[in-house]
């Protein structure tokens, strides 16, 4: 269970968390990728977790899935129109406590320049003191979102009768943070 000495301003470490996604590729296999992190910063209350707060800016052309052809075309205008939309942003507008380690964190996704509010169930994974003395905190969680729904349309219909690529698409967090001094 979080305790009340993690409160406190929180820098997150982008060598040790990872903002990625799934979507399924020709209806058949998962592509997974993942964004880098711009910057990055929480506010914990554990008094209070509803004054909690997160800003997570990822850098949109630097989109790996491991595959160069890939990253390229989704760096375009089909696909996430980088030199447009550069960035891919999260701002927290709520907190919620549901119990246990269990969060949700409401706030605004802007993909491609189009903001939605999305609900990401989080959870605490715990905290350590690192070999350098730094205080840190885990959480982890994920959801699914439409990418439709922030302007990434583009597909192709297959011979089966699917499409190329999943409208839905899967956020994963893996996040470590070092509190701030």
């Amino acid at each position: 269970m979080y305790a009340s000495e993690l409160g406190g301003a929180y820098t997150i470490d982008p060598a040790h968390s990872r903002f990625g996604f799934v979507a399924r590729h020709a209806m058949v296999t998962k592509v997974r990728g993942s964004f880098p992190i711009v910057e990055a910063a929480a506010t914990l209350d554990a008094a209070n977790p509803a004054a909690s707060s997160v800003r997570v800016v990822l850098d949109a052309a630097g989109v790996d899935t491991g595959n160069d052809q890939r990253d390229d075309h989704l760096r375009t205008g089909e696909f996430l129109d980088v030199a447009t939309h550069p960035h891919i942003t999260f701002t927290s507008t709520g907190v919620k406590h549901v119990g246990g380690d269990a969060f949700e964190v409401t706030g605004d996704l802007t993909i491609r320049g189009v903001t939605r509010e999305i609900t990401i169930p989080i959870e605490y994974t715990g905290s350590a003191t690192d070999v350098m003395g730094f205080k840190r905190v885990g959480f982890e969680g994920g959801t699914v979102i439409n990418r439709k729904d922030f302007g990434v349309s583009f597909n192709a219909v297959l011979e089966t009768g699917g499409v190329m690529v999943s409208e839905k698409i899967t956020l994963e967090f893996d996040l470590s943070a070092v509190k701030d001094d």
